[in-house]
Formats: structure tokens, C-alpha cells, sequence
């Protein structure tokens, strides 16, 4: 049995490993449809399928300038495995998100965007070029300049264009592996709009939101800045995790245990600003430190919904859903607002510009008839939903969202993506 990582839906699936190109090409022969998986991050249905071909085994650094910041890998290696490379040789991820778990080719199939995609943009953005096997078995190598329309659709694509490979990708020189760090309380949802165009000009900014206040203090927040400290060296982080060793009561989780934490994690802070000097990874990647934290859930599971809402539109907008979300109480501990830079030129990619929400929902009865009506708000306002962490999105609200949907469906036909590589959400998308 294999899920993604919000636990939900459990499939039956054969999973293949293969090793080489030969078997990779054996393996794409013997199966009719199937999809590439990484390390199964992915919060919902993106990366299962009846038969999924595992990148594990591809796993292999290719090559790596130090001197320029420029590094080749295969598409199994993990962001992990990455930074402890490059780290101590002054290089960091251009783009990151939440986790270090995650492989080369399954953030390039997502288009991972981070606390700095008002300035930097997407993952995509520094990758200089890819090698795909298509479905016929042959290898094609694509860029902005080579094959261009293949590289847009494929970044962002799901996997649905052909298996990623190997790619490179072009780093991110910084002064030291510690950040300065600014954490500020924000009282309610303009308070912390605020906060962000005032630092619109900083590297890394983000908040955690406590979706469950409402009144004066809805979308009571604590902003976050972050810089790349001068100072500090380039250590890596020892590596010391808890984990949650079994899947825990889906009743722990209730909206007033949930209630209960946002209050108490909103007021741990005492004062309207503090400044720390942190080390990267507790900065970027907070929840890597708790191993299997998605057992918290339940047995049924979770799902994250993550949500886009245009700039001139996405005060207003989060009023709405926040508002929504405080009725239903079904609230969240994980709630994180970001600012996001313009849309770039793949088809599928997330991020427009204006402001994402992102929110963990355990699964239960009735919750997709909330998540329905949050859809109809964030379509109404011309935003979309993330799919990397969809598992319930209809296919007519995909098409509102995602107008360029027919120009990717058009690159899997012409390149014969669409007689091979299938995955439960791109069949309920209707791609």
C-alpha cells in the first residue's frame, strides 16, 4: 500500500526500481500507464498511480563547479543530499521549500517555490536544462533554448511530460550558513499585508497565521524576515531528529487543541519584535527535525490546502477564506502566508503574483465540502490551488484555474506523454 505524504488515499500499486537507462526503458515497455516517483512528498494523488517507477536508485551527483556554483545530478538526488554538498563550499539552494526531503526531479516537476519567491521566482527559474526519457524509451534534452516548449511544460508538469532524469542547476552564493532572523507580531490580517509590502525588498519573508482568531484579531500573525548572516562559517546542522513513532489519534487534533496551540504559539512571543542569529535549517526547514510528523493526523489522514490569490485581490480574498475557515472550526497549526513574485512561463507552475495560503486539514467528514466552497472563493478572485498538495480538485475548477491547461495537454500529445504517463490526479484533472 502506498500514499503520498498526507497519508490519503492508500493505493495498491506496483513499484518499480530500476537503476540504469536500459532499465528504465524496460521498465517504461512493460507498463501501459504509470508515473515517476521520488521520495512521495507530495501531500496528495500527483505521484500515484497503479504502476509508478521509482527514481531512488538514480541517486548520483554528475558533476559539481565549486568555483561557478554549477551542479549536475541525477533526478533521485535528495535537496538533502545537495545542500551537503555545496554548503560547505559557500553554495546554498537558490529556491527551497519547506523540506530538505524532496528529490532534484520532483522539485522541478513541482516548480518548488520558497520564502523568497517575490524575489527570486520558482525552482525553475535556475535550472539551466534537463534530460527526459519520453515515453517511446529515447532521451531528449530540453532548455529555454533547446526544445523550450518541452522544458515550460515540464517544469510544473507533474510529471506528466516524461521522466526527469538528470539536470543542472545554478546555486546560490552566500556569506554564511546562518541567517538574521526577525520575527514580528502582527495583531490581525492588515497588520501583516502591511508588513509585507514595507519589506518587499527583503530575501526571505513569511508568516505563520492563526486561522482560528476571528473578529479584530483575524489573520493574527507572526511575520518573519530572514538575511544570510555575514558571520557563522558554513557548518552544517548536527543531524538530531524526533519522530513520531506510530500514527496518533486523529481526535488529539480538534479545534480546540488546535485553538489552544495557536494561542499559546502567538503569545510565546513577548515582545512586538526579536532578533535571532539561527542556523539555516531550523530557518528553512522547521518540521524536518520531526520525522513522520504526517502520523499526527490520524489514521485517515490529512490534506494541505494551498492557495494563490492575485495581488490587488488577495486582502480581501484571505478575509474571505479566513473567515470561512473560522465558521467551519476546522482550523490548522501549520497556516503560512507568503508573498509571491510574477507568474513565469511554464504552463503549470503555481505562484502568481499576490499572496499564497497554505493550511493542513485532517481528513473528515465533510471537510471537501468546505474545501469546495474555499475553491469557488479562490477561483472568484482569479487565484488557483497548488497542485502538488491537491488530492480533491475538480477537473472544471483545474480548467478556471489553470487556463493554459490546453497548451500543456497539446506538448503531451505531440511528444506521446499522454499514452504513457498517467497519474490518479491527472486523470481526475482531465489531462
Amino acid at each position: 500500500m502506498v500514499s503520498g505524504w498526507g497519508r490519503y488515499p492508500f493505493i495498491e500499486a506496483t513499484m518499480l526500481n530500476p537503476a540504469s537507462l536500459d532499465e528504465f526503458r524496460q521498465a517504461l515497455s512493460r507498463q501501459k500507464h504509470c508515473i515517476a516517483r521520488g521520495l512521495g512528498r507530495s501531500y496528495g494523488d500527483s505521484a500515484l498511480a497503479n504502476e509508478m517507477i521509482s527514481l531512488r536508485r538514480m541517486d548520483h551527483f554528475i558533476a559539481f563547479d565549486a568555483k561557478n556554483g554549477i551542479l549536475s545530478c541525477e533526478a533521485g538526488v535528495s535537496l538533502s543530499d545537495i545542500l551537503k554538498v555545496i554548503v560547505p563550499q559557500g553554495w546554498f539552494l537558490p529556491v527551497t521549500p519547506g523540506t530538505k526531503y524532496v528529490t532534484f526531479g520532483g522539485a522541478v516537476a513541482s516548480d518548488v517555490h520558497g520564502k523568497n519567491h517575490h524575489i527570486e521566482g520558482c525552482f525553475s527559474e535556475f535550472v539551466q536544462s534537463l534530460t527526459l526519457m519520453l515515453s517511446d524509451g529515447s532521451l531528449c534534452e530540453c532548455s529555454r533554448d533547446n526544445n523550450p516548449a518541452l522544458f515550460h511544460a515540464t517544469c510544473g508538469g507533474m510529471g506528466l511530460t516524461g521522466l526527469i532524469l538528470r539536470g543542472t542547476l545554478v546555486l546560490k552564493k552566500m556569506s554564511s550558513a546562518y541567517i538574521h532572523q526577525v520575527m514580528i507580531k502582527a495583531d490581525n490580517l492588515d497588520a501583516v499585508f502591511s508588513l509585507f509590502e514595507q519589506n518587499a525588498a527583503s530575501t526571505y519573508s513569511v508568516a505563520w497565521i492563526d486561522c482560528l482568531a476571528k473578529g479584530k484579531t483575524l489573520g493574527r500573525s507572526l511575520f518573519m524576515l530572514g538575511e544570510h548572516s555575514q558571520e557563522g562559517g558554513y557548518l552544517l546542522p548536527p543531524e538530531k531528529h524526533l519522530t513520531v513513532p506510530l500514527v496518533m489519534p486523529a481526535t488529539l487534533l480538534n479545534s480546540y487543541s488546535i485553538a489552544a496551540f495557536n494561542a499559546l504559539y502567538f503569545h510565546r512571543q513577548r515582545q512586538k519584535e526579536q532578533h535571532r542569529f539561527v542556523h539555516y535549517h531550523p530557518f528553512f526547514y522547521p518540521l524536518d527535525s520531526l520525522l513522520h510528523w504526517n502520523r499526527l493526523y490520524g489514521k485517515k489522514g490529512f490534506t494541505q490546502y494551498q492557495c494563490v490569490l492575485p495581488k490587488a485581490a488577495g486582502l480581501l480574498g484571505m478575509k474571505e477564506i479566513l473567515k470561512k475557515i473560522t465558521l467551519s472550526r476546522r482550523g490548522s497549526f501549520l497556516s503560512v502566508l507568503k508573498s509571491c513574485g510574477p507568474h513565469n512561463q511554464n504552463h503549470l507552475s503555481f505562484p502568481i503574483e499576490g499572496y499564497s495560503l497554505a493550511l493542513d486539514f485532517k481528513i473528515e467528514p465533510e471537510l471537501f465540502d468546505l474545501l469546495n466552497e474555499l475553491d469557488s472563493i479562490v477561483a472568484e478572485y482569479q487565484g488557483r490551488v497548488y497542485l502538488t498538495k491537491d488530492v480533491r480538485l475538480s477537473e472544471a475548477m483545474f480548467k478556471r484555474m489553470y487556463p493554459r491547461w490546453e497548451e500543456f495537454l497539446a506538448i503531451r500529445i505531440r511528444y506521446g506523454a499522454d499514452q504513457k504517463f498517467h497519474s490518479y490526479q491527472s486523470d481526475r484533472l482531465g489531462l
